[in-house]
Formats: structure tokens, C-alpha cells, sequence
């Protein structure tokens, strides 16, 4: 599998990216990757990538996004962060990914048992980490059931998934809120804005 250049990148559209990163992810879970020479591909991209999806996702040392859905080099704009909740950076990066160079759909990547969710329903506080995990309380705050307080901690996993996908939620309605460019470019169908959840037990990606 060659790697993807302008004119590859100009056939994709945002139903066409979903579909390859599907696709891929399917290859993941049946441990059947594509035939490609990454080496090769180095040479291929050495004078400009075209990747064709930008992906937002945790820094989970299992939830590698390149590999869960079996993409090579050039293929995809991998943006990495604990909790996968985005702000004015990762927007930005978003917004160059998208509009100048060219991907068509983002995906806004959770997962089952995320520890920075786990960090968020139990209020952790540990220097930088405070902060961060604010980011994500929101979704921790949103989710109402259990209401027993004593439920709404990491030790139960079904509702620190649901914090997850809510979290998921509401990344994406953040993108679209603060960013006017990312927001327009859906609008007009240049791009689609997609959630997904990863399993950490069974390599599956779930697309909303």
C-alpha cells in the first residue's frame, strides 16, 4: 500500500475516510495488516504528506492510533492527549490538519478504562495533573447516574465509560463551538466531526 499523495488525498471524502479508518480497524482486530513498505513510504513522504484524517486520541500506550486502525506513514494527523478534550492548541493543530492540509474528517478517539477519566471521577490532584483533569470534569459532572456518590468513582468501570463517552460528547461540541473555521468546514461538508470509543479488551473501535 502506497503512501497517500495530493491526488489520492483529492479522491477521499469524509464518508470515504471513515469508511478506510473502518476498514483498517477491522484489519487490526483480525491481526491482518496491509501490505505496505513503511520504508518505503518514508521516501514517498519526504517532500510532503497529504494524510487524509486527523485524529484525536489519549495518550494510552494502548490506544496507538496508527496501529488500531492499521495506517502507514502520511496517512493520518495524530493528535495525542490524556483525556483526548482539546483546547486553543490542539484546536489550532486541528484547524491545520483541516484546512490547509487537507483531511477530511476528525475523530474525537475515547476508550474503555481511560485513566485520566478514572483521574477525573475521583477528583485527583497531583501538581500539573490538577488542571487537566478539570478539563474533563465536565463530563464527569454530566453524568448522572449513579447518583449514590460512593458509585461515581473508578472503581466502577461502567460509569467511568460513560464518562468516557460522554467526554467524547462534548469534545466535539467544544470543536464546533470554538472553532468557527473547523464548524464551517462541516457545515459545507468539507469535513465530518465524529466520536468514537476504543475497547481496550477486544481492539475495537465503536463509531458513534
Amino acid at each position: 500500500m502506497k503512501a497517500h499523495t495530493k491526488e489520492t488525498q483529492a479522491t477521499m471524502t469524509p464518508e470515504k475516510s471513515i469508511a478506510f479508518l473502518k476498514e483498517g480497524n477491522v484489519r487490526f482486530q483480525q491481526n491482518l495488516k496491509a501490505n505496505r513498505n513503511l520504508l518505503e513510504q518514508v521516501n514517498d513522504t519526504s517532500s510532503g504528506q497529504f494524510p487524509f484524517a486527523t485524529i484525536l486520541s489519549c495518550i494510552d500506550s494502548r490506544v496507538s492510533a496508527e496501529l488500531v486502525f492499521d495506517q502507514g506513514l502520511g496517512d493520518i494527523f495524530s493528535v495525542r492527549i490524556a483525556g483526548n478534550f482539546v483546547n486553543e492548541d490542539i484546536l489550532g493543530s486541528m484547524e491545520f490538519g483541516c484546512k490547509l492540509a487537507g483531511t477530511k474528517v476528525i475523530v474525537v478517539l475515547g476508550h474503555t478504562s481511560c485513566g485520566a477519566i478514572k483521574g477525573a471521577c475521583d477528583d485527583a490532584k497531583l501538581g500539573n495533573l490538577t488542571a487537566m483533569l478539570s478539563k474533563i470534569k465536565p463530563a464527569v459532572n454530566a453524568v448522572a447516574s449513579p447518583e449514590d456518590t460512593s458509585l461515581r468513582n473508578s472503581k466502577n468501570l461502567e460509569f467511568v465509560d460513560n464518562v468516557s463517552a460522554k467526554n467524547v460528547l462534548l469534545t466535539i461540541e467544544r470543536i464546533k463551538e470554538e472553532s468557527p473555521v473547523l464548524a464551517e468546514m462541516e457545515n459545507n461538508g468539507e469535513i465530518k466531526i465524529v466520536g468514537a470509543m476504543y475497547d481496550i479488551h477486544t481492539g475495537a473501535v465503536d463509531f458513534y
